[in-house]
């Protein structure tokens, strides 16, 4: 039966010209249908190669002369032998498990009376094979796949932009290069747009609560985000959001826009060796979507009961014959009111362009840009009252109904990639950024005496631009049987931010009895300048990383990161401060270190230890600036997979440490001194995947102990840090009717728990827990989809983030309905 298929298949190889069979001729064909007495396969060999692995079928001396037909079958190299049978002492099959780090699987089995079977699966891309001659044995020599090209890369997202699952394999973000979780010695979570359009996410926050240590920090009265990762990050210094594994750096992050990503990715603990300057909790990744080889368009309208209106296009394919020259473009409309009591509805537009030309077989260049402009209230929260947050209606507004904040954001850049061959390639890219914002003349909150309210009408405009260069090689080598994977790479960086406050007369207000109208608003030109500052700097970065593997399930990921940073901050003299010049110059050397052993597919042990440093711009009694803040952390954790490969698992426990926390100089309380330290200890449990066909999960948990350790104040020593819950978890999961009259229907349901918090580092209030509910109905059919979401369904009051002060304390979004349909054409 076996030889009659071959026949048909290598009679179809030769008339369709498919590349694998057709490589087979007719005379070679007869050869392996004419063999004679099958050959006993007495023993099967695996070694090492420079190429990768070769394997060995061991024959008596003087039997046949054995040829094979390889082919591959989806993502497996097959080989078949015929006119051979397997008389392994052993048994009847032969089996190795990740015989090396690119090999994820050999077998070798007796498929008929007279023939036999090789797959090989490999972890990166499929494997191939060449006959190495031999005067006895068959000697086949394998060279795993190649992760795929930029080229493979766009093909391989138009699929997953249309059917896309909770689990996503591999990422680039632990290690700066593609790597499988499973494979990675650190702590990486990614979140893909299956689960932002299940949840129908509106905000960058929704989503960053499936994963596990992240809290919110809040938005600056609608000027930026904040956020915290492992209990680290704050309005001064969030942990960072970076845009397609790179960081642009600068005082404020923008409020990104969903509708232009493909994925959210975090990467916990100290980073620094990869990303520079940044908090020792982690990193937050926006990965945009990228251009597809197929045509592709989708428009999609949300509705709210909020007065939601959010239209939206995402349009993509080629733009000429060959193929070779992409585009993408997503756009956006949003209008909504605040359920706070504001005078002004929230409205922005978001555009992301993308053009992606490959050059050649070897060279890759893509070209992005993207403009969010904002509009909306400048909303500073409620106010602490107490021992806790002030007990009023949470649409109450502290500052005045009409205060307004306007932002404009704008990127572009470029990415550019050679491949020299397939084992060495050079990345570049560029990022230039420009931020605006601008506050009308606001009533910003701030001193509270009770139930009274002391505000400044004030006004502030900034202005941040940031031009960011980045080059890497990567190189993939052997020395002996151990495999090298080299990251080596230098960053250059620019930012310059300027910021212009100004400041008026005093109000106030009750907060259970506000009279926004007792004073009239002055006219900005009136008010006298406050502070009026402008910071650069310039940082330069040089990083050498090896991910080795020592053994097959054996991997060491190594390396160091040296920076150098320059900072000029220059203040003008105003009526209320003082005008020099500030300069500061740091450098730091940072290192870090991953083990990993993977005893069985499904099961890796990992443990790592990494540093962090971040710069001050606080300075002491004599002048100088603070020492740069440095953390370092070490984890352990396992991660396994379960359900076929369907559902991933992560147990980590870590501990970070960061020293050098700039806090008030006791001696001198105008001024500040870098002899703080804060400590993070903790233990995360993330799930994500498919349990069975339909049924999908992303679930998270965190118990975090952050507090201060060392302080010049004793009464702060032991105090948690603000903003960090011991507690916090969240579930999320989906049913989709798979087959049927009612194929495509489908329902999800999940809780959203955060424990309770202080709103200070002083912990002189308490921000309480919650537990809020969503749940969703939608419908796929086709090209098109219908969906339902209830958020909040229980209506719950809570807090969704307190910063650090005694205003600002944000509370959450009511019960809130969103419908959408989308169609792609």
């Amino acid at each position: 039966m076996l030889k009659k298929t071959l026949f048909l298949l290598i009679l179809l190889g030769c008339i369709t010209d498919v590349p694998v069979l057709a490589q087979s001729n007719v005379d070679k064909s007869s050869q392996l249908l004419v063999q004679g007495t099958p050959t006993p396969i007495t023993g099967v060999k695996l070694d090492s190669t420079p190429e990768g692995l070769s394997i060995t079928l061991e024959t008596p001396s003087r039997s046949a002369n054995l040829q094979p037909l390889i082919f591959s079958q989806e993502d497996i190299l097959i080989i078949d032998i015929l006119d051979a049978v397997l008389t392994l002492a052993e048994g009847k099959e032969f089996k190795a498990e990740n015989p090396s780090a690119e090999i994820q699987q050999i077998t070798v089995s007796q498929l008929d009376d007279t023939s036999i079977r090789i797959t090989v699966k490999g972890k990166t891309g499929i494997p191939s094979a060449q006959v190495v001659p031999s005067t006895q044995n068959l000697v086949l020599s394998l060279t795993p796949g190649e992760a795929p090209t930029a080229e493979e890369e766009i093909e391989v997202v138009a699929t997953q932009a249309r059917q896309e699952g909770y689990l996503v394999p591999r990422t680039a973000i632990g290690t700066g290069t593609d790597t499988e979780i499973m494979d990675t010695p650190f702590s990486v979570r990614v979140i893909p747009q299956r689960v932002i359009r299940e949840q129908q996410a509106i905000r960058v926050e929704e989503v960053l609560r499936n994963v596990s240590g992240v809290n919110f920090g809040g938005t600056t009265g609608g000027r930026d985000v904040v956020f915290s990762i492992r209990g680290f990050g704050s309005q001064i210094n969030s942990a960072p959001v970076l845009r397609d594994g790179y960081r642009v750096y600068g005082n404020f992050q923008p409020i990104p826009e969903l509708a232009n990503l493909e994925q959210i990715e975090v990467l916990k603990g100290p980073s620094s060796i990869l990303f520079g300057q940044i908090e020792p909790g982690g990193i937050i990744n926006l990965v945009s979507k990228k251009p597809l080889s197929e045509p592709f368009r989708e428009i999609e309208l949300q509705l709210g009961n909020q007065g939601l209106i959010r239209p939206r296009f995402d349009i993509s394919g080629p733009l000429n014959p060959q193929g070779n020259l992409l585009y993408r473009l997503n756009g956006l409309y949003k209008h909504e009111w605040s359920f706070r009591d504001f005078d002004r509805s929230i409205e922005r537009y978001s555009y992301a362009p993308v053009i992606a030309w490959k050059i050649n077989d070897r060279t890759d260049v893509e070209f992005s840009a993207e403009y969010i402009k904002d509009t909306g209230p400048a909303d500073f929260g409620l106010s602490q009252l107490g021992d806790g947050v002030a007990p009023v209606p949470r649409e109450r507004v502290i500052n005045n109904p009409q205060d307004t904040i306007d932002t404009d954001y704008f990127s572009i850049g470029y990415s550019f990639e050679h491949r020299f061959n397939s084992n060495w390639k050079l990345r570049n890219s560029f990022r230039y950024l420009s931020y605006n914002y601008d506050y009308s003349v606001v009533a910003l909150p701030f001193i509270v005496d009770g139930p009274n309210i002391t505000r400044f009408f004030a006004d502030q405009d900034g202005q941040q631009r940031s031009y960011s260069l980045y080059t890497n090689a990567v190189g993939k080598f052997a020395t002996g049987p151990v495999k090298h994977e080299l990251l080596i790479g230098v960053d250059l960086n620019r930012s310059e931010d300027g910021i212009q406050t100004v400041f008026g007369d005093p109000s106030t207000i009750n907060i259970f009895n506000p009279d926004y109208d007792q004073d009239p608003i002055p006219d900005r030109s009136t008010l006298p300048i406050f502070g009026d500052t402008t910071n650069t700097s310039e940082r330069l970065g040089f990083y050498l990383q090896d991910q080795i593997s020592l053994l097959s399930n054996l991997i060491l990921v190594a390396g160091f990161r040296y920076d150098t940073i320059s900072t000029k901050i220059n203040n003008i003299q105003t009526d209320f401060t003082e005008g020099g010049e500030t300069l500061q110059n740091d450098d730091a050397f940072i290192p870090r270190v991953g083990l990993l052993y993977r005893p069985i597919p499904a099961l890796s042990v990992f443990a790592n230890y990494s540093q962090s440093f971040n710069p001050s711009s606080e300075t002491t009694v004599t002048g100088e600036t603070l020492e740069p803040e440095r953390g370092e952390g070490f984890e352990v954790g396992i991660k396994t997979e379960l359900f076929e490969q369907r559902l991933l698992a992560t147990v980590t426990y870590f501990n970070i440490t960061k020293e050098n926390v700039g806090v008030t100089d006791p001696n001198n309380p105008l001024f500040s001194a870098a002899i703080g330290e804060q400590k993070s200890e903790g233990v995360e449990l993330d799930l994500v995947g498919e349990i069975l066909p339909g049924w999908n999960i992303i679930a998270s948990y965190a118990y975090i102990d952050a507090k201060v350790t060392e302080d010049p104040d004793p009464s702060l020593i032991d105090n948690r840090l603000f903003g960090v819950p011991y507690n916090s978890a969240s579930l999320w999961m989906t049913y989709e009717i798979q087959s049927g009259t009612l194929q495509g229907l489908g329902f999800g349901a999940g809780l959203n728990y955060v424990g309770d918090r202080f709103g200070d580092l002083a912990n002189s209030y308490t921000v309480g827990d919650y537990l809020i509910g969503n749940a969703a109905i939608f419908y796929n059919r086709n090209r098109y989809r219908f969906a339902l979401n209830f958020k909040n369904i229980a209506d719950v009051y809570y807090i969704n983030a307190a910063n650090a002060g005694d205003t600002g304390i944000e509370p959450g979004q009511p019960f809130t309905v969103i419908g959408s349909f989308s169609l792609q054409f």
